[in-house]
């Protein structure tokens, strides 16, 4: 009778001292971030881009998968940092790995390999691999500094791109005539030879993340399976001998 009723007062009790009707979210922030620090932790992430690329390689090692599997999914995440898709990476990288049958966490995750700090290199790779092989010449002032207002470097072009292609679209429920001129030159000077010259530097890029992940993430994984092991013999034995 005395168990039965302290289970009622156990079930009845708020949790972890959580006064009753309080809303409490598990996953929410407890120092709600302003815009502009958001913008600055997604350029300089809190501890570091050090750490962050720890914690995601520790994230993708302990992928429930195999080695290969896996460095599949890596393998596309990182080819399709080399694309001029900038806000559609995950998602293209995501269906790359399900055609080549590699895991789409994987994938996800290494699309981080497009940051602020390597988006100027994988810029002028594909652009200078694009233009030489399309005959043209590279235009060196797409790899401006953002600071440098003088020029208007391959953000300003993308952002030009994008607002010109709203401008358009607009124009056809209003009396503002279109104007094509900006996004043709976006995409002669920008757009095509960045996805052609991408491929080349994306797959070698790729591939050597690949041949890479696959004896790390094998290793890790033997690792944690034999500490698991271990860890296993020792309870049977603490067992047997109580």
């Amino acid at each position: 009778m005395r168990s039965t009723r302290w289970t009622k007062l156990r079930r009845n009790r708020p949790l972890n001292g959580a006064a009753k009707g309080s809303k409490r979210v598990v996953f929410k922030r407890r120092d709600r971030r302003s815009i502009g620090k958001a913008i600055l932790d997604f350029v300089w992430p809190r501890g570091g881009w050090g750490r962050a690329f720890n914690y995601v390689r520790h994230r993708v090692q302990r992928l429930p998968d195999t080695p290969e599997k896996i460095s599949r999914g890596i393998w596309a995440g990182v080819f399709i940092t080399f694309s001029p898709f900038y806000g559609l990476h995950m998602v293209i990288g995501a269906v790359i790995a399900l055609v080549m049958r590699g895991n789409i966490v994987a994938s996800l995750m290494a699309t981080f390999f497009g940051n602020p700090l390597t988006y100027l290199p994988i810029a002028y790779a594909s652009l200078a691999t694009g233009h030489w092989m399309l005959g043209t010449r590279l235009d060196l002032n797409l790899l401006a500094a953002p600071e440098d207002k003088s020029v208007c470097g391959i953000g300003c072009q993308f952002s030009n791109a994008f607002r010109d292609l709203w401008h358009n679209f607009k124009a056809i429920f209003t009396h503002e005539k279109t104007d094509w001129h900006g996004l043709l030159m976006f995409y002669d000077e920008v757009f095509l030879p960045y996805m052609v010259g991408g491929i080349l530097p994306g797959i070698i890029a790729a591939t050597i993340c690949y041949y890479v992940s696959v004896p790390v993430i094998r290793a890790y994984q033997n690792s944690r399976r034999k500490a698991l092991r271990a860890k296993l013999e020792k309870l049977h034995q603490n067992q047997a001998d109580d």
